[in-house]
């Protein structure tokens, strides 16, 4: 064993995030040393078609020289800058001015920081900083959804709509509001459609806005297909209600892009996919396809406009960080974001997200399957203890933790999510071969998981 090795195995040190303490304590990690195309390989040299892309970012897999190359050739030129002062990096003049030639219509101008939570942290700062020039200073709060995911800090985890998030933090902060989560197969009523579901759904984010005061009320945050919270595609025509709604009232519309931006959905951008017009957009992610941290704020030049006029009056724009485009992950962004276009990877998303989508679906009928669902390279399945009634399984059973454990012991890593739900979110360059080889990781976990729930008499 190598002493890295040896160190990565030694939990004495390491505070893990997002994970059950007490098990990583007794168990250990799974200690990943390389990785290779769509896998990565363990201390111990097993290898896994990593079907989540590690946490949904690891778009172009996990050895794209051209990223590290491009990386090595920054630090060698300029291994660090700043953007305060009026001073910038060149590569981020670069990445932005690429940014914006990509982005969809009505996007001019960027703004970098280093995470997703920092970039949708950012975007609730816009908002109340764009109301304040505006004389507007009662129009303040901001509404999120049940079950979404915008981060982590202090605002962003208010905004996620998960009670890991908020449990014993003292969350949500003030002024942050949520309404329905736009989750058909959990939330219509017997015999709604979609459009109906979606209506009522509209109507009472209406009813909200108009309780609170619409005069109080600054911003809309959505990603285009819920990740964290379940991989819940949104029910037809429901972002169309919803925009004619914050248009109404004149509140801004955040789009979180984080998951769902660069290929995912099929399209460049999730905000494409579903026809949305965002005031903001918030990337982070498969900007840098994982290789580095950075995350960007994309907004319209009408509020920059508004932007602009609040610094002359105060004399400084008072908002950025010490990594805001930061040269090096800069540097691997510009990269990324050629490969994209070089290889249209959107088109390569149309091409074999088909089959994904197909084989998530083919389990549809299985006992434990209650809704198989996706988009693109993105996709779910919800298990329940019924079928008919949609019952859940106690949490506490574990039930879909027991299949991801399982599907990672057949050579596949997926990962289970609140409500036992399995999402699939692979690297954009994944073959449809890969993709069978994940999806039959996957079925016979799945059996396996069937044969436990059986023998314990869970269902």
């Amino acid at each position: 064993m190598s002493q890295t090795t040896a160190a990565a195995r030694d939990q004495s040190f390491h505070l893990h995030p997002a994970t059950n303490l007490r098990t990583v304590q007794k168990e250990g990690p799974l200690v990943i040393t390389r990785g290779e195309g769509v896998y990565v390989y363990d201390d111990e040299g097993r290898r896994y078609l990593e079907g989540m892309s590690g946490l949904w970012c690891a778009s172009l897999g996990f050895s794209e020289r051209r990223l590290a190359e491009a990386a090595y050739r920054q630090m060698c030129e300029l291994p660090f800058y700043h953007s305060f002062s009026g001073k910038v990096p060149a590569i981020a003049t670069e990445l932005a001015q690429r940014l914006i030639r990509i982005a969809p219509a009505g996007m001019g101008k960027a703004l970098f920081a280093n995470s997703g939570s920092e970039a949708n942290d950012t975007a609730i700062k816009l908002a109340w900083y764009i109301n304040n020039a505006l004389g507007r200073p009662r129009k303040k709060k901001i509404i999120s959804r049940q079950r979404a995911y915008h981060g982590v800090t202090i605002a962003t985890a208010s905004l996620t709509g998960l009670a890991f998030a908020h449990e014993d933090f003292d969350l949500p902060i003030a002024r942050i509001l949520h309404t329905d989560c736009p989750h058909y197969y959990r939330g219509a009523q017997p015999g709604e459609s979609e459009e109906a579901f979606a209506a009522r759904l509209a109507d009472n984010l209406e009813q909200l806005i108009l309780r609170e005061d619409p005069d109080t009320v600054a911003a809309f945050f959505a990603e285009p297909v819920m990740g964290a919270g379940g991989v819940i595609v949104p029910p037809a025509s429901y972002f169309d209600r919803i925009q004619s709604i914050l248009k109404k009232y004149d509140i801004l519309f955040v789009v979180d892009e984080v998951i769902c931006g660069f290929g995912r959905t099929g399209n460049m951008f999730g905000t494409q996919t579903f026809g949305l017009e965002p005031d903001i957009m918030t990337l982070a992610k498969a900007l840098s396809a994982g290789y580095q941290p950075i995350s960007a704020n994309l907004l319209t030049n009408a509020l920059y406009d508004v932007l602009l006029a609040q610094s002359d009056k105060l004399g400084i724009f008072g908002h950025g960080y010490t990594y805001s485009a930061h040269p090096v992950p800069a540097a691997v962004a510009l990269e990324t974001l050629k490969i994209y276009e070089e290889r249209d990877i959107a088109s390569h998303v149309r091409r074999v997200g088909p089959r994904m989508q197909a084989a998530i679906r083919s389990y549809a009928d299985h006992p434990l399957i209650g809704d198989a669902r996706g988009i693109g390279l993105i996709g779910a399945v919800e298990l329940v203890r019924d079928k008919a009634s949609r019952q859940s399984f106690d949490p506490k059973a574990g039930v879909a933790a027991y299949l991801v454990r399982r599907a990672q012991h057949h050579g596949a890593i997926l990962r289970n999510m609140p409500g036992d739900v399995v999402a699939f979110s692979p690297p954009l360059i994944i073959s449809e071969t890969e993709i069978d080889e994940m999806m039959t990781c996957f079925g016979v976990a799945l059996d396996d998981t069937w044969s436990m729930v059986k023998d314990k008499g869970l269902a």
